[in-house]
């Protein structure tokens, strides 16, 4: 089950990571302006948060497999369009409708991926710890995203911005075939003999009753919206910014070192967990720190005139937010029944994306106004709102809350 959830991972993080490095240089060069190009990703964003709930239940009451596949195929067919509306200069709503499409096929994804392999891994009796677990697959995750977004920047340097999405879009056909091939729903049973409709309503029901109104979920969850919802717009304007602060706005190549650092700060969270773990008592510690870190990091990215120093905060900042990753995702998992998994998960994914429909498009217009520096400092701002609700989770003690503490 491990070694299936690493291979997907590969393979799912390689496809994507090709235009990791140049999306926002992709949608600049196809016309649109910051505004509009930061407009598409809340799009992207805004697809996420209208299906994140809908495909939780189809993982739930339908099999995680088969929303993986789903997901597959849908990024497949919008990678697709994104091409072709980039070689004919599309209309801005064009741009919104697939960058929908594309939030779709990620819905698919999230929270189904990581219920399968809970649940597999107690069918089998697993007897360690999540964080390892998850802590591999984001070593694996941050392999695939640094060779992909640095081989999709200087690809993309060589040829131009279009041939990293053909990329994209074989690695996604590879990644379809081997999910058909090698992924079984194990722990679980799907759901059968009710219509859709009472389906829908019966897990949302249990997933607000598991997730939503069981406090330590619900802060946590609260706090996505301005640690997540920023971290989009950090992660994608860096692009751009570095190319400024490098002074060649074709470097295409520099503009990838934003993912690669992403990356490789995965692999090496991915490699600190265990060692995380033996310094904190409390997984909320872990978040916490993470996101004051990742504040004064935002903060000093735009006070920064200068390449190199840009580089080295973004690399704390990348750090926090990845060594916190799965320290949050097992505290999360310990929290939740089993038949909930998966729509909880994507509930937690939608307030995330929900944040980066109204920041990604506000900071988009402040770079506009004020330049990229400008952009960052209110970034910062945003992130501290986060910083409440993560005190509020640490105050209720929750049974998953302690290092030692294993998934439900």
């Amino acid at each position: 089950m491990q070694r299936t959830y690493l291979l997907l991972t590969l393979l799912s993080t390689l496809a994507a990571s090709f235009i990791w490095g140049v999306n926002t240089l992709f949608l600049l060069d196809a016309g649109l302006t910051n505004t509009q190009a930061f407009a598409a990703n809340a799009f992207f964003t805004a697809g996420q948060v209208l299906f994140e709930v809908p495909t939780g239940v189809v993982a739930d009451v339908r099999g995680r497999r088969i929303s993986y596949l789903l997901g597959a195929s849908t990024l497949l067919i919008s990678t697709l369009l994104y091409l072709y509306m980039w070689q004919t200069e599309a209309a801005f709503w064009g741009w919104a409708i697939a960058s929908v499409l594309i939030g779709l096929g990620f819905t698919f994804f999230s929270g189904a991926v990581e219920a399968w392999l809970v649940d597999a891994l107690n069918f089998n009796d697993f007897d360690g710890d999540l964080e390892s677990v998850f802590a591999r697959g984001q070593s694996v995750a941050g392999g695939a995203m640094l060779a992909g977004s640095v081989a999709g920047g200087f690809i993309a340097q060589a040829t131009n911005l279009g041939v990293p999405y053909i990329l994209r879009a074989l690695i996604l056909g590879v990644t379809l075939i081997a999910a058909f091939l090698l992924m079984r729903d194990l722990g679980f049973t799907p759901t059968k003999g009710k219509g859709p409709i009472d389906e829908v309503k019966t897990v949302l029901r249990a997933s607000i009753d598991a997730g939503w109104r069981n406090p330590p979920i619900r802060w946590v969850m609260l706090a996505a919206p301005f640690s997540t919802g920023v971290g989009f717009y950090a992660f994608y304007a860096m692009q751009p910014y570095l190319l400024e602060l490098y002074g060649d706005p074709n470097a295409y190549g520099i503009a990838g070192l934003a993912a690669a650092v992403m990356a490789g700060a995965q692999i090496a969270a991915g490699l600190i967990v265990p060692y995380v773990r033996r310094l904190f008592a409390k997984r909320t510690h872990v978040l916490i720190l993470s996101g004051v870190a990742g504040v004064a990091m935002l903060a000093l990215i735009g006070w920064t005139s200068t390449f190199w120093i840009a580089i080295v905060l973004l690399v704390v900042w990348a750090l926090a937010f990845a060594a916190a990753t799965p320290i949050r995702q097992a505290y999360l998992n310990g929290l939740i029944p089993s038949d909930q998994r998966a729509t909880v998960l994507s509930f937690d994914a939608l307030m995330g994306s929900a944040g980066g429909v109204v920041t990604q498009p506000a900071l988009g217009r402040v770079a506009d106004v004020g330049g990229y520096s400008a952009s960052y400092a209110v970034a910062a701002a945003i992130q501290v709102l986060a910083l409440p609700f993560l005190v509020l989770a640490r105050r209720e003690n929750a049974v998953s809350d302690p290092i030692e503490a294993r998934s439900a």
